[in-house]
């Protein structure tokens, strides 16, 4: 009977002891970051940071600081296709110059207007323009669900919801950029626009 006891107390204090270890080895893990010497980081200078790398980063050739911005949105090991407008068009139609993201009281709002034309404009799989047939129209659902038609004009142009592409299969690691000529997106948000001849 002695042994029975002493072999259901040791059972005992081994799940005690095994309890306070998951109980004490988080709390010296807490401990030892709260008390290290690891370097302040400030979320402002996170931020910055940020900003400065959509902005300025040069990754896709001929689309601009704006276009760049909206390829810089994707992730670089997924498949994707973005129709990015070209700054004349991100000018023309929603009224963003490329020192826009470069100003701090207007990037904000630069930023929430270029991620919601991305969400509009990139297509979650590869379209390269050649797969694009002439005169016969193709449909494919954009990230935001937005619904764009796509076909060959008779010169061989690239036309998305009846926007003319500029220049086409531009690659930046497993996205395939297609530079158009005016900006793709839904009658809703295009109303919050002005046109040209208004303030």
């Amino acid at each position: 009977m002695d042994v029975f006891w002493k072999k259901r107390r040791r059972k005992c204090l081994t799940r005690i002891s095994i309890r306070l270890m998951c109980l004490f080895a988080p709390a010296m893990c807490l401990l030892c970051l709260i008390y290290s010497d690891l370097p302040e980081v400030s979320l402002n200078d996170g931020i910055a940071k940020s900003r400065k790398t959509l902005a300025l980063s040069k990754t896709t050739e001929g689309v601009g600081e704006l276009g760049d911005m909206m390829v810089a949105m994707l992730p670089d090991d997924l498949a994707f296709t973005i129709f990015v407008p070209s700054e004349e068009a991100f000018r023309r139609s929603l009224k963003l110059r490329s020192h826009d993201s470069l100003r701090k009281d207007k990037y904000n709002n630069t930023y929430a207007i270029v991620s919601r034309i991305m969400g509009f404009s990139a297509v979650p799989q590869h379209i390269p323009s050649e797969t694009i047939p002439f005169h016969k129209e193709m449909s494919f659902d954009s990230v935001s669900g937005f619904r764009l038609y796509a076909w060959k004009d008779f010169d061989g142009t690239l036309v998305v919801n009846g926007v003319r592409s500029e220049t086409v299969d531009i690659r930046k690691s497993e996205t395939i950029v297609h530079k158009m000529n005016g900006v793709l997106m839904d009658a809703e948000f295009e109303q919050s626009f002005p046109p040209d001849d208004e303030d």
